[in-house]
């Protein structure tokens, strides 16, 4: 698990998440605010998912999940999440759909300009064009990609800071999702022999492994099951 943000705590059974620390910052309004932007403000995507499959207009969908964030950050909605309910991902669905619900009957959002995002939609877009069996299995394939999109980033500051060694355009050819061109293609092109390319690519692997378990374990409780968790990520993904 990524030690990154938490305390040391040597033969602690189950170290400290950055959700758990959350959850215990509840009442400390700096640390929240902080250990929330850190956790929850760069994966606004699949909120905004979620509230454009609801029915919401692009402007309504960004307002809605403005407003969200800034009750999560500076008001009492954290105070009513439930430690034992565990994943962060349940929370965020369950507390943002209320929130939508409230919207509406209010028919009220925060306007928009509150610096969370700053980037072109055109990816999520494409996310709400997607088909998908609910709003709900859209908002959880969002948060899957979302991770995963986190995980192969960390991985290119990685090799951007010469802590490893090789092509990083191969890794991302192969970790598109759709077809990706055969090892030969890929070998003729950067100068390797399938054998070393394929060596570069399980090394490649198994770091991003390690990398996309430590994000998925930040939104999580301690204790909670990291496996099953990652699993239902990749059913998110496939779906």
């Amino acid at each position: 698990m990524d030690g990154e943000g938490q305390p040391n705590q040597p033969g602690a059974l189950f170290p400290p998440t950055r959700w758990s620390l959350v959850l215990a910052a509840r009442d400390r309004p700096e640390e929240r605010r902080r250990a929330l932007g850190e956790l929850v403000a760069p994966r606004w995507k699949p909120l905004y998912v979620l509230a454009r499959k609801q029915g919401l207009p692009p402007a309504e969908a960004e307002d809605a999940v403005q407003s969200f964030l800034a009750l999560l950050v500076d008001g009492d909605l954290l105070s009513r999440a439930d430690p034992q309910r565990g994943r962060l991902r349940t929370f965020l669905r369950t507390a943002f759909h209320n929130h939508l619900v409230n919207l509406h009957e209010h028919a009220g959002a925060m306007k928009r300009g509150g610096g969370q995002r700053g980037v072109a939609l055109e990816d999520v877009e494409a996310l709400v064009a997607a088909p998908g069996p609910s709003p709900e299995a859209q908002f959880e394939r969002a948060w899957a990609l979302a991770i995963f999109e986190e995980a192969l980033a960390a991985l290119e500051g990685e090799f951007a800071a010469g802590e490893r060694r090789g092509p990083f355009s191969v890794v991302r050819a192969l970790f598109r999702f759709g077809e990706a061109p055969s090892y030969a293609e890929l070998g003729a092109e950067i100068g390797m022999t399938v054998p070393q390319l394929k060596s570069f690519v399980h090394r490649a692997k198994g770091r991003f492994r390690q990398l996309l378990r430590a994000r998925v374990a930040d939104t999580l409780e301690p204790g909670d099951d990291l496996d099953a968790e990652v699993a239902a990520l990749l059913e998110a993904l496939g779906s």
